[in-house]
C-alpha cells in the first residue's frame, strides 16, 4: 500500500505505540518527570497544579474535586474499566476459560495477595497505620511485561503467559479489595440507581444491544456517577460496566470469510474506472466489507482495542505524573525506617515472592497443577520476584487506604524502593537462567 507523506511522517509515531514495551516506557519516564518536579525549584508549583479545584453542577448535585483526585477517581475508571475488558476476555476464551487453565495462576496470585497483606500486617499490627495493608498486594502488569521483554530471550513464551494470567487475577484481587475495604461510607440510594443501571446494561446485552455509545452514555453517566455518589469506589464501576459489553459477533467466522469472498470476487469482476476513482459498484462492495466486517467484530475486543492506547500513553502516565512525585533528601534511606515503607519492602519484595512462588511450589509439588510448558523453577522465581512491582495499583491503593499525608509519603518511598528491587532481582535471576528454545523475544 502506497504511503502519503503525512504516514510517512506518523509512521515512526505509529510504530512506537504499537511497540510492545512502550507503555512501560511511557509509564517510566512519567515517574521519572513526576520525581524531577518534585524535587526541582518547580516543588510547590507542581504540587498546586494538582490541587487545583474543578467543580462539575448538574441540577442539585455538585462534584467538588481537585485534579488530583479527577485522576484518580476519574480517568482511573477509565483504566480499571479496561482491567474489566481484559479480566473478562481471558475468562471467555483466554489463560482464564477453563478450571484447568485458571488453577496455578489463580492460587499464585491469591499467594501472592495474602502473603504481602500478612507480612505488612505483622510490621504495622496495632498502629494507625495498619489499613495500608492492600498496598503490597499488587502487581503492576505495565512495568512488569515490559521488564519482561530485557529478558525475553530467557523466558519460555508459556512462562510469560503464566505471568499475564497470574497478573490479571492480581488485578481481580485489587478490585475486590478496593469494593471492601476501600470504599467509605455507603449510600444505599446511590449505589441501587447505579446497579439498577448496570442492570438495564445487562439486559441490553442479552437482547442483542451492540451499540457502544448506548454502554458509553449510561456506563459513565450513570454507573460511575451513581458509584462516585455512593461511596464505593468509582473504579469498580468501570470494571462493572465492561462485565456488560457485549463478547459475541453478529456473524460467525465462516460465514464471515465466505461473504468477503463473495465480496472480493464481485470487486474484482468489475471494470474499473480510469483514474483514482472507484465505480459506484466498487464503492457499495468497500462499504459492504466494512459493514460485514464490523459485525464480524465483538464490541469487548473493538473497545479494548481502542482504548488501550489512551490508558498506556495518556491515563497510567498522568496518574503516574500526579501521584509519583516525593521529595527525596539526603535522608531518603533514614526516612525509610518506619513501619509504614518497611512493611511495603517487605511485603512487595519479600512476600510477593514467597507467596507466588510458595504457592505454585505447593500445587506442583502435591500434582494439582503442573508448571507452564519449559518453564523451570528458575523462571518462577524471576517472575516472583518481578511481580514485587506493585507501581501503580500499589499508589493507587496508598491514595484509598491513608487520609494522613505522613502516611502517604512514606508509602511512596516504599513502593518506589521496593519497585526497583524487585525489578533488579527479577532480571537478574531471569538473566541467568538457561535459554529455551520456546523462548521469544
Amino acid at each position: 500500500m502506497q504511503k502519503n507523506l503525512l504516514d510517512k511522517a506518523l509512521s515512526p509515531v505509529h510504530k512506537f505505540i504499537h511497540y510492545e514495551h512502550a507503555g512501560g516506557i511511557m509509564l517510566f519516564l512519567a515517574v521519572v518527570a513526576a520525581l524531577i518536579l518534585a524535587n526541582s525549584p518547580f516543588e510547590h508549583a507542581y504540587n498546586e497544579f494538582w490541587e487545583t479545584p474543578l467543580d462539575i453542577e448538574f441540577g442539585n448535585r455538585h462534584l467538588d474535586y481537585t485534579l488530583h483526585e479527577w485522576v484518580n477517581d476519574g480517568l482511573m475508571a477509565m483504566f480499571f474499566f479496561v482491567v474489566g475488558l481484559e479480566l473478562k476476555r481471558e475468562m471467555i476464551a483466554g489463560e482464564l476459560a477453563s478450571f484447568k487453565k485458571a488453577l496455578l495462576p489463580f492460587m499464585a496470585a491469591l499467594g501472592g495477595m495474602l502473603v504481602p497483606a500478612v507480612i505488612y500486617m505483622m510490621i504495622n499490627q496495632g498502629l494507625p497505620s495498619s489499613d495500608g495493608w492492600g498496598i503490597p498486594m499488587a502487581t503492576d502488569i505495565v512495568f512488569t511485561l515490559a521488564l519482561m521483554g530485557v529478558v525475553s530471550n530467557r523466558v519460555p513464551v508459556a512462562a510469560k503467559v503464566f505471568l499475564v494470567a497470574l497478573a490479571t487475577v492480581d488485578d481481580l484481587g485489587a478490585v475486590i479489595v478496593i469494593a471492601l475495604f476501600y470504599s467509605s461510607d455507603l449510600s444505599l440510594f446511590n449505589l441501587s440507581i447505579g446497579l439498577v443501571i448496570l442492570a438495564i446494561l445487562l439486559i441490553a446485552n442479552f437482547m442483542g444491544v451492540r451499540n457502544i455509545i448506548f454502554y458509553a452514555a449510561l456506563g459513565i453517566g450513570g454507573v460511575w456517577l451513581a458509584f462516585l455518589l455512593s461511596g464505593v469506589h468509582a473504579t469498580i464501576a468501570g470494571v462493572l460496566v465492561a462485565f456488560a459489553i457485549p463478547a459475541r459477533t453478529k456473524v460467525d467466522e465462516n460465514e464471515y470469510s465466505g461473504h468477503i469472498r463473495g465480496l472480493i470476487s464481485e470487486f474484482d469482476r468489475e471494470i474499473p474506472l480510469k483514474g483514482p476513482l472507484t465505480t459506484v459498484k466498487q464503492h457499495d462492495i468497500i462499504e459492504e466489507i466494512k459493514n460485514v466486517s464490523y459485525a464480524a467484530q465483538t464490541p469487548l475486543q473493538k473497545l479494548e482495542t481502542a482504548m488501550h492506547p489512551w490508558v498506556s500513553f495518556l491515563i497510567i502516565p498522568l496518574f503516574a505524573v500526579s501521584n509519583a512525585g516525593v521529595v527525596i533528601g539526603g535522608n531518603f534511606f533514614r526516612d525509610l525506617e518506619n513501619p509504614v515503607s518497611l512493611g511495603i519492602i517487605a511485603g512487595l519484595v519479600i512476600g510477593k515472592c514467597i507467596g507466588i512462588f510458595g504457592f505454585t511450589w505447593i500445587m506442583a509439588r502435591f500434582k494439582i497443577a503442573k508448571l507452564p510448558g519449559n518453564t523451570g523453577w528458575r523462571h518462577i522465581l524471576g517472575l516472583s520476584l518481578l511481580a514485587g512491582m506493585g507501581f501503580t495499583m500499589s499508589l493507587f491503593v496508598t491514595n484509598l487506604a491513608f487520609n494522613d499525608a505522613q502516611f502517604i509519603t512514606q508509602a511512596k518511598y516504599g513502593i518506589l524502593l521496593a519497585s526497583l528491587i524487585a525489578a533488579i532481582l527479577g532480571v537478574i535471576v531471569l538473566k541467568t537462567s538457561r535459554k529455551t528454545a520456546q523462548a521469544a523475544g
